[in-house]
């Protein structure tokens, strides 16, 4: 039986998603970074993250850290082409929410002229005011806690936060302070199941978990980890629903195979010349 969800008819907003919050529907987010990924996730998923994690996903970086403004708008424009039915977020990658307001506000407001509908910025309360200036000016805001990537070098890794009583307090303080702040929804990534369960109780806003327990309003994960295509390690808490990278190689191995053996192209790839030309041609000499 397909599980492939029918072409959405109205878009996901945030109204939709503050409704959802409401009757406990759970949400399901995942990343694209090009239009293919767009196309494929669109009318399926509800939420389409165009995440800082292309950097380690499809550039080869190690880490988020070098992924730049000019990076993200390509990736973005490429997805927002596609004229998803998802809600689509952009994240804003390490120091284009850091410096000033008037530069936050100066990307932020840039991913929404590229035809997103949200950005995606990490960080607790000390990210607040940067979060009540963006939304002022209108450019709805999705926060982001717990193991925040563009962290790893203070957190010291990639490490699951919230795992003492002074670190945990402080997690449902920050989810409280942006809420308050303005942001519409949280990302809560690498935290005990418990913690998240109480940050997703205590708040009014919904909640999306990426190795957060299955509490949470909703659940992300990156595309490429979903699909199995990645390769080496996988975190603890990705499920992988095929094994896209042996599956992909597979079929380029029988196309290679068939290349050099001569079976491809065959008639049906093969365009022909009208009838009576061919004589024409095989008559024709240099001269």
């Amino acid at each position: 039986m397909s599980h492939i969800a029918e072409a959405r008819t109205e878009r996901v907003t945030i109204p939709t998603l503050q409704r959802w919050k409401e009757e406990r529907r759970r949400v399901a987010m995942t990343t694209a970074y090009d239009a293919v990924t767009a196309r494929i996730a669109d009318p399926i998923v509800d939420i389409v993250l165009v995440g800082d994690s292309v950097g380690n996903v499809c550039l080869g970086f190690d880490n988020t850290l070098p992924v730049s403004m000019a990076m993200m708008n390509h990736h973005l424009e490429a997805v927002a082409r596609t004229r998803p039915h998802a809600l689509l977020v952009a994240d804003m990658p390490f120091l284009s929410f850091h410096l000033s307001a008037d530069e936050t506000l100066r990307n932020a407001g840039g991913f929404l002229q590229r035809g997103a509908d949200a950005v995606k910025l990490e960080g607790g309360a000390k990210r607040a005011e940067m979060v009540r200036a963006l939304v002022d000016c209108e450019i709805p805001v999705m926060g982001h806690l717990g193991l925040t990537p563009q962290s790893i070098n203070v957190m010291g890794g990639f490490k699951v936060q919230g795992r003492n009583a002074d670190d945990a307090l402080r997690l449902l303080d920050d989810a409280h302070r942006l809420q308050e702040a303005g942001c519409f929804a949280l990302v809560l990534e690498g935290i005990p199941a418990e913690l998240a369960a109480r940050a997703t109780e205590s708040l009014t806003i919904p909640t999306i978990g990426i190795g957060a327990g299955p509490s949470c309003s909703g659940q992300v994960l990156v595309f490429h980890d979903v699909l199995g295509l990645t390769v080496g390690h996988r975190p603890k808490f990705v499920r992988a629903y095929a094994d896209g990278f042996q599956l992909l190689q597979e079929a380029l191995s029988r196309w290679a195979a068939d290349v050099r053996s001569g079976v491809f192209p065959g008639p049906r790839e093969s365009y022909r010349l009208p009838e009576g030309l061919g004589e024409t041609i095989a008559s024709w000499a240099p001269t």
